[in-house]
């Protein structure tokens, strides 16, 4: 029998249901605290933020699917410095391909119309397949022989099973995807509601595993352009694959737990299971406020000052990796006047170097050497730059440690 989108009801829980619960609160306090943390932001250091978590997003959401590459690791890939195994060349261009996305979405700044519709979510795929080793299009069973070759930006055509669940047949895929688009779209929810759908959604898309395979990373990047489209402007700053890795375990636990069908009539009026489907939304809110909390706490100014000086002291006793010689102190003060800004203008970097001008020249242009600063040309402003000799200094524990 054809699989309709009745059988993925519940959409999201009955206002009954949520009316007893703490998701309604959940969203709303997501939304505030992500709004306070683009409030603190300069835009040009939320912008380079973004780019710098791209990397962060990219390790977590491959670690999750069993790709350990880490950001180390990524980064010497950025360089064009490969591993001699082919194999962990081939996960670093997973890695690369995975940032390579990323980049396309904020290009396209997609809106929420022309996320949740089925040609975005097949070029979604399709962006990042064409961008991942042949090598890796390759599907294999449990005994490690090859049963199919994913095709970029297609849907599956046979069965398949994920653990105890059984999703939905081919052929009903392309009507069960435009019904889910149609459905799911959150213009559709007002409110509270629109947060909550969108993480109901994340579950909805892995029931019905559309592709042979990429399902669980173009689901975490659907989630992760939807929730920035839906007004939570500080998304990017944060992710919330860090925190889905970090408890990869439970991650996997309730999207099998939201797969069952209704198991009472106290448990909703739809096919599924609303108990599942709550306990997976909890769980994302959960964990999304956790990542936003962290890096709002990373980023509190007064913090952050004293981390940067904390990396120019590291830096005169030589501590810190990647880097030789020392900073002048002053240098503390224009870097963190630069990330409160995004950037500063040369007159007064200049002027808070506090050094005779040559001196001064000198110390602005070891920044830029180092990667501290850049320059869009020789008169611009410069700008706040996270080098990866300073990423722990200023981020400690984002990252394993290389």
């Amino acid at each position: 029998m054809a699989t309709s989108i009745l059988d993925l009801a519940p959409f999201i829980p009955a206002d009954s249901a949520l009316a007893q619960s703490l998701l309604p609160d959940k969203a709303l306090q997501l939304v505030q605290l992500s709004a306070r943390l683009s409030g603190q932001l300069a835009p040009l250091t939320l912008a380079r933020l973004e780019r710098h978590m791209a990397v962060i997003n990219s390790y977590y959401s491959n670690l999750i699917e069993g790709n350990a590459t880490r950001p180390h690791e990524i980064r010497a890939a950025q360089r064009g410095d490969y591993d001699a195994d082919p194999a962990k060349r081939d996960l670093q261009l997973e890695s690369l391909a995975h940032m390579a996305v990323q980049k396309w979405i904020r290009e396209q700044r997609p809106d929420l119309d022309t996320l949740y519709s089925p040609d975005f979510i097949l070029q979604l795929h399709h962006e990042f397949y064409v961008r991942v080793p042949e090598s890796l299009w390759v599907i294999k069973d449990v005994s490690g022989s090859a049963v199919d070759t994913v095709v970029p930006g297609a849907w599956r055509t046979r069965a398949v099973r994920v653990g105890q669940h059984v999703p939905p047949s081919a052929e009903d895929l392309p009507g069960l995807m435009a019904a889910f688009c149609n459905t799911f779209h959150p213009g559709r929810f007002n409110g509270d509601r629109k947060v909550l759908a969108i993480m109901a959604a994340h579950h909805r898309l892995e029931w019905m595993h559309p592709f042979m395979d990429g399902n669980g990373r173009v689901g975490r990047l659907l989630t992760d352009t939807a929730l920035k489209a839906a007004g939570l402007d500080s998304y990017g700053a944060w992710c919330l694959s860090r925190g889905l890795a970090k408890s990869a375990t439970r991650y996997k636990s309730l999207l099998a737990l939201a797969d069952s069908p209704r198991q009472s009539d106290l448990d909703g009026r739809g096919a599924l299971s609303e108990k599942g489907l709550m306990q997976f939304c909890d769980y994302m809110l959960d964990t999304a406020i956790d990542q936003v909390t962290y890096m709002s706490a990373l980023l509190d100014l007064p913090k952050l000052r004293q981390r940067i000086e904390r990396y120019v002291q590291a830096r005169n006793d030589l501590r810190v990796q990647g880097v030789t010689g020392p900073l002048k102190n002053s240098a503390a003060l224009i870097l963190y006047t630069a990330f409160i800004h995004g950037e500063i203008d040369r007159a007064h970097a200049l002027e808070l170097c506090a050094l005779p001008e040559r001196s001064a020249r000198r110390l602005l242009s070891q920044l830029k050497s180092e990667g501290l600063l850049s320059e869009t040309s020789s008169k611009s402003p410069l700008r706040w730059e996270i080098p990866e000799h300073a990423e722990p200094w200023y981020f400690p524990d984002l990252t394993p440690i290389a």
